[in-house]
């Protein structure tokens, strides 16, 4: 089973991801961006604030790709349970909210960045999604680059709320405004009723 966190930046994804390390021992733990070669790529856009978001967009497909084949359809496919912090609807949310403030002359393009993914992505079996709104979550998360801006991550929020709206059977919805350890206690709570369907 593929288990992915999802939320804002600031939401408590990889406070959760630890977390979970202590109760699933057995689980393959794995995030995007990767430590890869090609997630060090992402994260070197990441600090550009003047990336090309086209390009920007096929450096994360380029990472995804190569963490489907590397790790989680391995996984998979020895029986593990995954769960990856971040996964391909970050890019279907922050992305598509780039391309949408850009010059770039995409006009659908959560679209665009889904059909590019439909190809050769595997999706969830389920995702977690750790809800907090954007004004918070750039306070939490410090402001640090082009990712971590209120306007731009409630287009983030918005678009993720249109991926909640499109599949609502496969996320879960975790309040992230409660303490991390209610924010934790909820999201092994979710885990375990997922793995026991």
């Amino acid at each position: 089973m593929l288990i992915t966190l999802e939320g804002l930046d600031g939401s408590g994804k990889t406070t959760v991801w630890e977390a979970l390390h202590d109760v699933y021992p057995d689980a393959v733990f794995t995030r995007e961006p990767t430590d890869s070669w090609y997630g060090d790529a992402v994260y070197r856009s990441i600090a550009d604030d003047d990336a090309d978001p086209l390009a920007e967009l096929f450096l994360y497909t380029a990472d995804h790709a190569d963490h489907l084949s590397r790790t989680v359809r391995p996984a998979l496919a020895d029986g593990k349970l995954v769960v990856s912090d971040r996964y391909s609807d970050s890019r279907f949310a922050y992305q598509a909210a780039t391309l949408a403030g850009s010059e770039v002359d995409i006009e659908r393009p959560m679209e665009y960045v889904r059909g590019i993914h439909g190809a050769f992505s595997r999706p969830p079996d389920a995702t977690i999604y750790l809800d907090l709104d954007a004004r918070a979550a750039a306070e939490r998360s410090g402001r640090t680059n082009k990712f971590e801006q209120d306007g731009y991550l409630a287009s983030v929020q918005a678009n993720y709320e249109r991926l909640i709206a499109a599949e609502p059977g496969r996320f879960v919805r975790v309040d992230a405004t409660q303490p991390p350890e209610d924010v934790i206690a909820r999201v092994e709570r979710a885990v375990a009723d997922l793995l026991a369907e």
